[in-house]
C-alpha cells in the first residue's frame, strides 16, 4: 500500500519536478559523455533506463539517478584501452571499447545487487556528519566548476595523435556577457518567483521563459543542440532502447575480458552505490523520512544491468539533479517516473525543440542548485566542532574537487576513525585505593579496546603492589579482542609476581575468553553485569 501512495500522494508536485530535472539532466549527462567519449545518446538512453528502474524499484522516492560523472569517469580509460584491444583483433572491431564498456556495465550491477543482498547499504550508517557535509561541499565545487566550462565552445583538435578529440575555448566579449546575462536573469525567476506565487514550478517556468525569450528576440546563444553538435555528436534524436545484439557478437566471453572489465566494473560499483546512497542520505535529512539502503543497492544493480544489456551507460544517484527534484517538491516515486519518460520523449519525439533551449538556462538552474546545496552552515560551525571534524570536513571536500569522491569518502571514514579511536584512548583511567586489610583496589573507568590497552597497562604497578589485588570494570566496557588480550597479560604479569588478583564486573563472555580465568576471577566477589564483550554482543539490525 505504501509502494502505491509514493506513486499517488504528490502527483502535481511530482510531475512538474520530473520535467524540470529531465531538461536539468540533458547538459550533464551529454558533458560526462564527452568526457567519457561516447555517443551522447548511449549517455541518455542509460540515464533514461537507470532512472526508470531505480525511481520504481528504488530505497529512496525521490531520489533521481542517471549517468553521472563520477561513474563515467571511471570508464574513460576502459574505453580507451578497449579500442587499441579491438584493432588488435583477428577482425579489427573500430569501437570495442563500446562493447568493454557494456559488459563493464552488466558485470558493475552484478556487483552492486550482491552489495544489496549482502546487506553492505548499512555501512552507509557509519559516515560521520563532518564526511557526510564535505561530501556535498565538495560536490556542490564540482557542479559549479562544471557549469563554468559551458562557457566555451568546442572545436577539433589540431592535433590528430591526441585522445582528446575537441579543445575547449572560453567564450569572449558580447556572447560572455550575454550568456552570463541570461544564467543571472534564470537565476532571478527562480528566486523571486516563488514569492509571488507557490503555484508554478520556479526552475521549469525559469527555464521556459528564457527560451521564450531568446527564441522571440533571436538572441545567438549557444543551445543544447549546438553544444551536442559542437562535441561530435549528431543532436538529440535517437531511438527506443533494444537488446544490443552487437554486445554478444563482439565481446570475446573469456577469461581475458572478465579480467579486463572486472576492476573498472568494481570502483565504478564501488563509487556508485557510495554516491547513490550519501544522496539518500541528504534526501533523509531535507525530507525528514528514512530510505532503505540495500534496497537501492539492488535497484542501481538492476538498473546498470539493464542499461548494458539495452546499450546504455552505467550510472548512479545524482545529487544535483536529486536536489533540484526536492527543492522542486518532488517527494514520491512518480518524480523519478516522469524524469525518466520525459527524457525518452525529448529523445524519441521532441528533439527538435529541446535543442532550442538555451544552455545559459540549465546553467542557471544548475547554479541555483549549487547555491541551495553548499552548506553553507560548515563556515559558521568550522570554529566551534573539534579540530579533526573541521579537518575531515575541509579534506573531503578538497578530495572531491581534486580526486575522486569515492577516495574522499574512504579517506574521511578512515580520518574520523582515527580521531574517534585516540580520543577514546585517551579517556582510560584508572582511581587505585587500599582497603583496611591491605587489599588494593583498580576502578576502571573508560573504554577498553585497541587503542587503550596501553594506557591501561601502564595504570598498574605490579611491582610494588600487595599480594592481594581487585580490578573492578564497573565503569569500563570491554570493546574488543586487544581488551581481553590486555587483561590476560596483566593478568600473567601478576601470576608471575606471586599475586593474587580479582576481576570483578567481567561479563561471562570476557570470563570465557580469558585464558587463566578461573585463576583470577573470583566467584564469590563476581557481579556479572548486563552487557557483553562490545565486539560480540552487539546485534545489528538492518532497515530491510
Amino acid at each position: 500500500m505504501s509502494f502505491f501512495k509514493n506513486f499517488t500522494s504528490n502527483p502535481k508536485n511530482d510531475f512538474f519536478a520530473g520535467v524540470t530535472v529531465s531538461l536539468a539532466m540533458i547538459p550533464e549527462v551529454v558533458a560526462f559523455a564527452f568526457v567519457a567519449n561516447i555517443d551522447p545518446l548511449v549517455a541518455l538512453s542509460g540515464a533514461f533506463i537507470i532512472g526508470l528502474i531505480t525511481a520504481i524499484f528504488g530505497g529512496r522516492p525521490g531520489l533521481i539517478s542517471g549517468a553521472a560523472g563520477a561513474v563515467a569517469v571511471i570508464f574513460v580509460n576502459l574505453i580507451r584501452e578497449g579500442h587499441i584491444k579491438g584493432l588488435e583483433m583477428d577482425i579489427p572491431v573500430d569501437n570495442m571499447g563500446y562493447y568493454y564498456l557494456l559488459g563493464a556495465v552488466i558485470l558493475m550491477g552484478i556487483i552492486q545487487i550482491f552489495a544489496g543482498v549482502l546487506k553492505l547499504g548499512r555501512f552507509v550508517r557509519l559516515i560521520p556528519h563532518s564526511v557526510m557535509m564535505g561530501f556535498v561541499n565538495g560536490l556542490a565545487i564540482v557542479i559549479f566548476i562544471a557549469q563554468v566550462k559551458m562557457f566555451s565552445h568546442k572545436i577539433p583538435n589540431p592535433d590528430p595523435n591526441s585522445v582528446d578529440k575537441y579543445l575547449s575555448v572560453f567564450m569572449q566579449g558580447s556572447e560572455l556577457f550575454i550568456m552570463i546575462g541570461l544564467v543571472l536573469f534564470t537565476m532571478a525567476i527562480i528566486y523571486f518567483l516563488p514569492k509571488l506565487t507557490t503555484k508554478v514550478p520556479a526552475a521549469l517556468t525559469a527555464i521556459l521563459i528564457t527560451t521564450f525569450g531568446v527564441i522571440l528576440f533571436d538572441i545567438d546563444v549557444t543551445t543544447v543542440g549546438s553544444y551536442i553538435r559542437e562535441g561530435g555528436g549528431d543532436g538529440l534524436k535517437g531511438e527506443f532502447p533494444t537488446p544490443n545484439q552487437e554486445l554478444w557478437q563482439f565481446l570475446p566471453f573469456n577469461l581475458e575480458t572478465f579480467t579486463f572489465i572486472l576492476p573498472y566494473a568494481f570502483l565504478a560499483a564501488s563509487v556508485g552505490l557510495i554516491e547513490s546512497l550519501m544522496t539518500m542520505n541528504l534526501v533523509d535529512e531535507l525530507t525528514d523520512t528514512r530510505g532503505q539502503g540495500n534496497r537501492e543497492c539492488v535497484a542501481q544493480g538492476m538498473g546498470n544491468i539493464a542499461s548494458g544489456l539495452l546499450g546504455g551507460t552505467g550510472g548512479c544517484g545524482m545529487i544535483g539533479q536529486t536536489v533540484i527534484n526536492i527543492n522542486a517538491k518532488g517527494r514520491g516515486r512518480l518524480s523519478g517516473v516522469v524524469m525518466a519518460l520525459t527524457l525518452l520523449t525529448f529523445i524519441l519525439f521532441a528533439d527538435t525543440y529541446i535543442e532550442q533551449v538555451p544552455i545559459a538556462a540549465l546553467i542557471g538552474v544548475m547554479f541555483m542548485m549549487v547555491i541551495e546545496t553548499f552548506a553553507w552552515s560548515s563556515f559558521r560551525i568550522l570554529k566551534k566542532i573539534p579540530r579533526s571534524d573541521a579537518f575531515v570536513l575541509i579534506a573531503v571536500s578538497a578530495i572531491t574537487v581534486f580526486f575522486d569522491l569515492a577516495i574522499a569518502v574512504f579517506i574521511g571514514v578512515i580520518i574520523s576513525a582515527l580521531a574517534f579511536s585516540w580520543e577514546n584512548a585517551k579517556r582510560i583511567r584508572a582511581r587505585k585505593s587500599v582497603d583496611a586489610n591491605g587489599v588494593k583496589t583498580y576502578e576502571i573507568f573508560g573504554p577498553l579496546f585497541f587503542g587503550s590497552t596501553t594506557g591501561f597497562s601502564e595504570k598498574f604497578e605490579v611491582a610494588t603492589d600487595p599480594e592481594e589485588v581487585v580490578i573492578d570494570f564497573k565503569d569500563s566496557r570491554i570493546a574488543d579482542m586487544s581488551g581481553i588480550e590486555a587483561i590476560n597479560k596483566l593478568s600473567e604479569r601478576y601470576q608471575k609476581a606471586g599475586k593474587k588478583l580479582h576481576l570483578k564486573h567481567l561479563s561471562k563472555d570476557c570470563i570465557n575468553l580469558l585464558k587463566i580465568a578461573d585463576d583470577i576471577v573470583d566467584v564469590n566477589v563476581l557481579e556479572d553485569p548486563t552487557y557483553k564483550v562490545v565486539a560480540d554482543g552487539f546485534n545489528y539490525e538492518d532497515e530491510d
